[in-house]
């Protein structure tokens, strides 16, 4: 029987063999270091409250609309290498080793999800990675699975002043997720609070990442995505194409790789 030990180690494999977690051409030994892994059940009743419009909306399926057979959801997180966040920590434009670690390293992400779907397969179940199903889509900046929510309900972070996801490993990373049949103990929440970890949210103190925010979307209350995605595309897509990030306001802040 596949563990939540299991699917950390063989993940951690994967990221430590496979080429996906290279840049040759940058001298990036490696992209992500070792994940970090969480399971959620799949009838946790948080997913049924993602549907809400303030949430992310009625589009967002849950773990049984994906696969009706489903019993577990696992979250991991892929840690960004050190040589890719401190190459962001200059101010301005994304570095151009958060951009191969945001556009390769996704490639790779892929990579690890076919890898843990093909090893549950071979254990008898069923899976699959929402993102790489034909149903997955993004409408109006919202898709119809957040890796991110998932993660959250799988108790591997809460959310920041921008945000991103606080993990104990930090927030300067990736996200994946496989939906399974397989039956697994959900890990424990160690938080009640969304922004739990967060001292902007909960005291109003740090706010590091405000002033990291480019396009001036992070403020006291809170982000304002439309201006994000409004840099991204006009300033960002342009310059860098086919590569795309930013990642300011995950790097050179306390949360960049702990809980601050």
């Amino acid at each position: 029987m596949i563990s939540l030990e299991d699917i950390t180690q063989k993940a951690a494999v994967f990221l430590e063999q496979s080429p996906l977690n290279r840049v040759e051409e940058l001298g990036l030994k490696r992209i992500y270091d070792l994940p970090l892994v969480g399971l959620a059940a799949a009838g946790d009743p948080l997913y049924k409250e993602l549907k809400n419009p303030e949430a992310i909306g009625p589009a967002h399926m849950s773990p049984a609309e994906w696969l009706p057979e489903a019993e577990t959801v696992i979250s991991y997180f892929l840690p960004f290498s050190i040589q890719i966040r401190q190459a962001n920590h200059i101010p301005g434009l994304p570095a151009t080793e958060w951009l191969y670690g945001r556009n390769e390293g996704e490639a790779c992400n892929t990579g690890l999800r076919q890898f843990l779907i093909d090893d549950i397969q071979k254990a008898g179940g069923k899976a699959l990675a929402p993102p790489l199903d034909t149903r997955f889509s993004i409408i109006n900046k919202r898709s119809n699975w957040s890796e991110r929510h998932t993660a959250f309900i799988a108790g591997l972070g809460t959310f920041g002043l921008s945000k991103s996801l606080i993990t104990i490993k930090g927030c300067a990373g990736r996200y994946g997720s496989i939906v399974t049949s397989l039956k697994l103990a959900p890990t424990s929440r160690p938080y009640r609070d969304l922004y739990q970890y967060c001292p902007g949210v909960t005291e109003g103190t740090c706010l590091a990442c405000i002033p990291r925010c480019a396009p001036g979307a992070i403020s006291e209350r809170g982000k304002d995505v439309e201006a994000c995605s409004s840099y991204l595309d006009n300033t960002i897509r342009p310059r860098f194409k086919p590569r795309y990030g930013c990642g300011k306001c995950q790097t050179a802040v306390p949360c960049e790789h702990a809980i601050p």
